[in-house]
């Protein structure tokens, strides 16, 4: 039903929202410099799970009015910017910025006005996050500072970000590099085991295993020697990467089978290696390593771990480096992002000179 004139209106926001249902208040009105047409002015009362509890802050508010912007909590605050940040960015980006928003439950309910450092850096030391992750966090305090800032929510002095001690990037010893020893196993037992091969594939192509476990069989081009990634994490990611000499005929025994895809598993089922790993580590890769005596290793504190299929990626970066080879042509080969570096359509001799310092390793 239709609010009678004056009361205020709820309507419910497009998209997957917390809280979608928004409650506003007309508190008069203004003319439009352009057009020269009244226009209302609205105060946002406030963003709710459900229509009635939208109404029902709506009634609250017209019962005793009060200062909206000086009781504002920080999910309010939240809700507000991110009404408008979302228009203009990706899904992708939006969900980042979820995930760190997440992170703030202790402090959701507090006036944002009276927000303290001791507020944020409790946030960041309960959190349990590692750097990356705390520093998409302070991306966030900032923009929802400037947005207080900006609104009269809060003055500039209390634009208390740049304070946050998020700590220092600690390298990550996640990923470890496969030893030329445990390479050259791979090697010897290779011609009798595809998997294996598959293995060698991943390591002398430096790709994401989720990116050759989604191939196209028609996007390998084995009379060129390439193959061509369509999509990834990135717009770096689409591009094309060269065959190393020493893995193009395990790439024409792949591409024999004919299947859709051109890494398959035993039965000719696609590896749905991005939705469930285990299907691959459980089934192929830790079977495999450790029948080969090296699953495991010892890194450098001590501890021993056992070898990712992500390790394979490191791999080829520690190999890339030992040789002291091109760095821009190993980041296009590997599809990282950055300013410069994507060049998504190669022309014939640029995958020639990328294959040149491929073959290096």
């Amino acid at each position: 039903m239709k609010l009678p004139n004056g009361e205020g209106s709820v309507y419910k926001l497009s998209g997957k929202r917390r809280k979608p249902w928004r409650a506003i208040k007309t508190t008069g009105w203004t003319v439009n410099t352009e057009t020269k047409k009244p226009q209302q002015q609205r105060v946002t009362i406030g963003y709710f799970a459900t229509r009635p509890e939208a109404l029902r802050a709506l009634m609250a508010y017209n019962q005793n009015p009060y200062d909206i912007d000086n009781n504002i909590t920080f999910s309010e605050v939240y809700d507000r910017w991110s009404e408008r940040k979302f228009k203009n960015i990706s899904e992708s980006n939006a969900k980042g910025y979820n995930a760190s928003y997440k992170i703030c439950k202790s402090i959701y309910n507090i006036k944002f006005s009276d927000l303290r450092l001791s507020h944020l850096q409790g946030v960041v030391d309960n959190s349990g996050k590692n750097y990356p992750t705390l520093k998409k966090l302070r991306i966030l305090f900032n923009q929802l500072f400037d947005y207080a800032v900006s609104n009269g929510i809060i003055s500039k002095e209390k634009h208390i970000v740049e304070y946050l001690d998020i700590g220092e990037a600690v390298k990550s010893d996640k990923h470890y590099r496969f030893t030329d020893d445990e390479i050259n196993i791979m090697w010897s037992w290779s011609a009798n085991n595809e998997y294996i091969q598959l293995i060698l594939m991943l390591i002398y192509s430096g790709v994401r295993p989720g990116e050759l476990f989604n191939l196209k069989r028609e996007n390998v081009n084995l009379e060129e020697r390439y193959f061509f990634i369509e999509k990834g994490k990135n717009e770096n990611a689409t591009r094309k990467v060269p065959i190393h000499n020493k893995t193009l005929p395990f790439f024409e025994h792949w591409y024999k089978k004919e299947s859709e895809y051109l890494i398959t598993q035993l039965n000719g089922k696609k590896i749905n290696f991005d939705t469930n790993h285990g299907q691959y580590t459980d089934s192929y890769w830790k079977p495999l390593l450790l029948d080969m005596g090296i699953l495991k290793y010892t890194n450098a504190t001590g501890e021993t771990k056992e070898h990712t299929p992500d390790d394979t990626r490191h791999t080829f970066t520690t190999m890339w480096k030992e040789k002291h080879l091109d760095e821009a042509y190993r980041r296009k080969i590997q599809g990282h992002s950055g300013k410069g570096i994507g060049e998504m359509v190669y022309t014939h001799l640029d995958l020639e000179k990328l294959r040149e310092e491929l073959n290096k390793i």
